[in-house]
């Protein structure tokens, strides 16, 4: 397989409170994520060098885009007053991952240019490892 590069991102949907899966894409300017692994420590004494065991696994987001109240905005906008957990859909070059996440913030900012953007984190919620499929 061939090195890709980012651009044609073909999914990134988040649920609404209700939930309906909605696709924001066109409103993201980027966003990161991480699917890291805890680690405990369990180096003997009798070690010059140290041991580890993979623990949990976890997942975190932050999306980032422009304000569009016809779609972002109704996805996000109840954020603050809803706790209901969201699937968030990514998927590119025919790989896709699907995770229940808790939104924890919906922020916003109006630039001194004019621009009106928003910054949503996110981070897993159901105890499901995350994974590629």
């Amino acid at each position: 397989m061939a090195k890709e590069s980012g651009l044609g991102w073909t999914t990134l949907s988040v649920d609404t409170s209700a939930p309906v899966l909605t696709d924001i894409k066109n409103d993201v300017t980027n966003f990161e994520f991480a699917t890291p692994r805890a680690v405990q420590e369990t180096t003997g004494v009798d070690k010059f060098a140290i041991e580890r065991l993979l623990l949990l696994a976890d997942f975190s987001i932050t999306l980032n885009g422009v304000f569009n109240d016809a779609s972002s905005h109704l996805v996000f906008k109840d954020v603050a007053n809803t706790s209901v957990t969201r699937t968030v859909s990514l998927a590119v070059s025919g790989q896709t991952l699907a995770v229940e996440c808790l939104l924890t913030d919906y922020a916003m900012t109006r630039a001194d240019s004019g621009e009106l953007t928003w910054s949503v984190p996110g981070v897993l919620q159901d105890g499901t490892a995350p994974a590629w499929s």
